[in-house]
């Protein structure tokens, strides 16, 4: 059996308190490796940790946006301990970092977020490591808001810094239009078990129906990225139930079929992308 990866997922998070290491072995047992998101200080702290137990896991170290929209809590951001966290063995990514306007409508912590964001796209070109955006938008009438201020921000990044990202649009929801520019910038695109949606939950505001299905379609192989995300956004046949990194399986089978191509292939591409996106 293929190694498959799932590049994006908090096994660290609480709802695993009581079976983290059962629900790690799952995946482990069945070929699937995984990358485990930071989202702030702590659950970072606890990537590396987990990383550092198991072979077939690695860590990203970052702060969601929304954490960053609320200004840390009233605390000052201390980008130097996610520097230290960086140079720690197995840790391969920046993130997961980016803007949410969907739980963060206020102009002011959006503006916070943007911020934030620019400080840790630092602080990769520092390290030299990938990156890993969040992208949200708000639920009505800004489609493409969010992505139009996240490219905005990485072109400014890129001519301060003289040199482009690598990273992926993790959950990627955005349009066709939005996808390409992301893959002008070299950027990966990461699909997770939205993919296996009822066709009117897949549809994003300002999408018709089945818009979703073509901007996978869309997507090269060779620039596509599997994910959970869990313990959020459980596939289907999971719907309703807790996710977990081995039903990254279910996302493969899925895109697979909107591609039609064979679900070996998919495997064998994405890892392949996985791989080489984030050095491992």
């Amino acid at each position: 059996m293929s190694t498959i990866f799932d590049s994006h997922c908090h096994p660290q998070m609480a709802q695993y308190d009581n079976d983290r290491d059962e629900m790690i072995h799952r995946a482990l047992d069945v070929d699937v490796s995984m990358i485990c998101v930071g989202m702030d200080l702590e659950t970072s702290r606890q990537a590396i940790e987990l990383a550092q137990k198991y072979e077939g896991v690695w860590a990203s170290v970052g702060l969601h946006p929304n954490v960053a929209g609320e200004s840390i809590k009233g605390q000052a951001l201390s980008i130097k301990e996610y520097g230290n966290l960086l140079e720690k063995d197995k840790v391969i990514a920046v993130g997961e970092i980016g803007l949410d306007y969907y739980r963060t409508p206020e102009p002011d912590k959006q503006d916070k977020q943007k911020e934030i964001f620019g400080q840790f796209l630092d602080l990769a070109i520092k390290y030299n490591k990938s990156i890993i955006i969040h992208s949200r938008d708000a639920a009505k009438g800004s489609t493409g808001k969010v992505h139009q201020d996240i490219l905005s921000i990485l072109n400014t990044k890129y001519l301060i810094h003289n040199t482009n990202f690598r990273g992926v649009a993790h959950s990627f929801t955005g349009n066709i239009e939005d996808a390409k520019k992301y893959l002008e910038l070299g950027f990966y695109l990461g699909f997770n078990g939205i993919v296996t949606f009822p066709p009117s939950r897949k549809a994003t505001e300002g999408q018709a129906p089945g818009m979703y299905d073509e901007v996978v379609k869309y997507v090269p192989l060779d620039r596509i990225l599997l994910e959970t995300d869990s313990p959020f956004l459980s596939p289907e046949p999971y719907r309703g139930k807790r996710n977990e990194p081995a039903y990254v399986i279910e996302v493969a089978k899925k895109v697979a079929e909107l591609k039609n191509e064979s679900y070996e292939k998919i495997v064998e591409q994405s890892t392949k992308n996985c791989k080489t996106l984030f050095r491992i």
